[in-house]
């Protein structure tokens, strides 16, 4: 499969309730980029493209790469790749977990190699976000990657989870199906929500140690990637000896918990989280990383998703909130796109300013919240149009760039 169309390079119109229709489509835009100029905002030759967005470069507020990548954390450490088996992706609801997934699987699988991405929430987000059929219990290739790369899938299902691990250790794969049929593999992991935890996470420690004699390192992947639950409940969904410690002590589920957990070591596995620059979704962040660290689980890094670079400096922001910004400069702007400048969008296109300058200080406050957690940071930006096949494979791109995967 080869990535989707190119997204199309384009200034995205900042619209609001309060501007009035200016007769074109390309008004608005032509109106605001001209606006941000008069106000001292672009400088000739530091106006780049990210994924469309039109993106302001300035050493107050982003470092853009050759690439037109954002590739610093805040604290303007530059981090290495990870060398993981399995990369674990949570995220609070909303934050576009499975975009990040997704893009890190292709973003692994760039240069020749063949990785699995997973999902265990049974919505298959994965098979819509490839625009595939519906993931059977089986993996199946959903994309190829850069350099002759594979990307595998697999909606990881509990009950036939279960059906496989009675066969592989009882041979009594018959006998789940009868047991399933009456309900009773459901009511198993129903009644014990640990059990159905390890059954989960037990498909993907198989999947990381699956051996292959006929590949390079003898694994049937180079890597796994699991687009997990999300952030309120990853610690437990993931500390599976601790889930099952007052249902076995030992035996073969004991036994599938402690080998889930080998998995889950430091140099093995890493857990990233996805965010937005929002209050809850950041405490969220920052209250998953106290419990991931507390449980002494792998904690990787933060992808800070939907970006929106400013567009203002710091100067023109202060101003803006203020509503201080000179409105004779506006209307000249405003009469240079060729539309006339009434007092009435003269005083929306300040309004949109001064709300353009209240969102990049409430972002900047949630920045500096999320470089507090000591983890490198990784940022991809906000895709006006929706996310498609084409912004996986972007996506994967300014990962690369950044060096969250080698």
């Amino acid at each position: 499969m080869s990535p989707g169309p190119s997204l199309r390079r384009r200034i995205v119109p900042v619209t609001s309730p309060h501007i009035p229709y200016l007769g074109s489509p390309r008004g608005a835009p032509r109106v605001f980029s001209r606006l941000t100029t008069v106000v001292g905002t672009v400088h000739a030759g530091t106006v780049k493209l990210v994924n469309g967005e039109n993106t302001v470069t300035d050493s107050e507020n982003a470092v853009i790469d050759s690439e037109n990548t954002v590739i610093k954390e805040a604290s303007g450490e530059v981090a290495g790749p990870w060398d993981r088996r399995l990369h674990i992706v949570t995220g609070k609801g909303g934050t576009g977990k499975t975009t990040v997934a997704g893009a890190l699987a292709v973003a692994l699988a760039s240069g020749g190699r063949r990785v699995l991405l997973t999902e265990v929430e049974g919505r298959q987000q994965i098979a819509q976000l490839f625009d595939t059929p519906p993931l059977p219990y089986r993996e199946r290739k959903v994309a190829s990657a850069p350099g002759g790369g594979e990307v595998f899938a697999l909606a990881i299902d509990a009950d036939e989870a279960l059906l496989e691990y009675l066969e592989m250790f009882y041979n009594l794969r018959r006998a789940g199906r009868a047991l399933d049929r009456i309900g009773a593999v459901d009511f198993a992991t129903t009644i014990a929500p640990g059990v159905r935890d390890v059954l989960l996470t037990g498909k993907v420690k198989e999947a990381v140690n699956r051996p292959d004699a006929t590949r390079p390192g003898g694994l049937a992947y180079d890597a796994v990637v699991l687009d997990a639950p999300p952030t309120g409940r990853i610690t437990r969904f993931l500390n599976v000896t601790a889930e099952v410690a007052g249902l076995a002590k030992v035996g073969p589920i004991r036994a599938q918990a402690d080998s889930v957990m080998a998995v889950l070591a430091p140099d093995r596995a890493a857990v990233h989280l996805v965010t937005l620059l929002e209050e809850m979704p950041v405490q969220e962040t920052v209250d998953g990383v106290a419990e991931l660290t507390r449980a002494g689980l792998p904690l990787g890094g933060v992808v800070v998703n939907m970006t929106r670079p400013p567009l203002l400096r710091a100067k023109e922001s202060r101003l803006a909130r203020r509503g201080e910004l000179d409105r004779e400069e506006i209307a000249a702007g405003i009469k240079e796109a060729g539309m006339e400048p009434t007092p009435e969008l003269v005083e929306a296109l300040a309004w949109e300013a001064a709300q353009h300058a209240d969102r990049v200080a409430l972002e900047a406050a949630e920045r500096a919240e999320i470089a507090g957690l000591g983890r490198p940071v990784y940022e991809v930006p906000l895709v006006a149009d929706g996310v498609d096949l084409g912004t996986v494979y972007r996506f994967a791109e300014m990962l690369r760039a950044q060096q969250m995967v080698a």
